[in-house]
């Protein structure tokens, strides 16, 4: 007697959906994203019709950083590299009074341990460059002129309170803004220009 044959049973898929959108929901609430952050930059407010023009900015307060367009440095009529621009800003920005050729300073008053009179460099780093400039070098030159502004700051919490300026910033606020003041961030950018290739 021939025996008939079994047939297959067919699997219910009915749920597989439900569990790949499962797993499509873990995948999302668990995996990280990364988020692209700007640069964070203070922009001047506009000048209005009826306000005076701004007051001349002595040449010998501005440290003039240009990038062209094969990313090579001009520093202060100097051709430099993107290693040297942290130290040249880090000068530029603390200054030396007895200097006639570094930024003027300006007496300022802060609660101790500053005291009246206090001196504060009048500097400005103008940054400029090329259409052709690539994003990496601009953002190298960026990275160097925070470290040098952030490393003054480091020097200068350490120097009167111990510690470092991020640590002043959590335990003692109102000593970090007297630090900021100090050594403010005033970096001047202009609209791209086509500067061209070194001669």
């Amino acid at each position: 007697m021939a025996r008939k044959k079994r047939e297959l049973s067919e699997i219910n898929a009915g749920s597989m959906a439900d569990i790949a959108f499962l797993l499509l929901i873990f995948f999302l609430v668990t995996t990280t994203m990364d988020v692209d952050t700007g640069i964070v930059r203070m922009l001047p407010p506009p000048i209005l019709e009826n306000q005076p023009p701004p007051p001349p900015v002595n040449k010998r307060n501005v440290l003039v950083v240009l990038a062209n367009m094969h990313d090579q440095l001009l520093i202060d009529d100097s051709w430099g590299d993107i290693k040297d621009l942290k130290e040249k800003a880090k000068a530029h920005i603390k200054s030396d009074p007895n200097n006639p050729d570094m930024p003027e300073y300006k007496p300022e008053d802060f609660p101790a341990p500053f005291g009246a009179g206090y001196p504060v460099s009048k500097q400005v780093i103008s940054l400029q460059n090329d259409r052709g400039t690539s994003y990496n070098m601009y953002i190298a030159i960026q990275n160097e002129l925070a470290k040098a502004y952030n490393e003054l700051r480091d020097e200068l919490a350490q120097e009167k309170f111990g510690k470092s300026y991020k640590e002043l910033q959590e335990t003692n606020p109102a000593m970090s803004d007297v630090i900021r003041k100090i050594y403010p961030n005033r970096i001047s950018e202009a609209e791209p220009k086509d500067i061209g290739a070194a001669q």
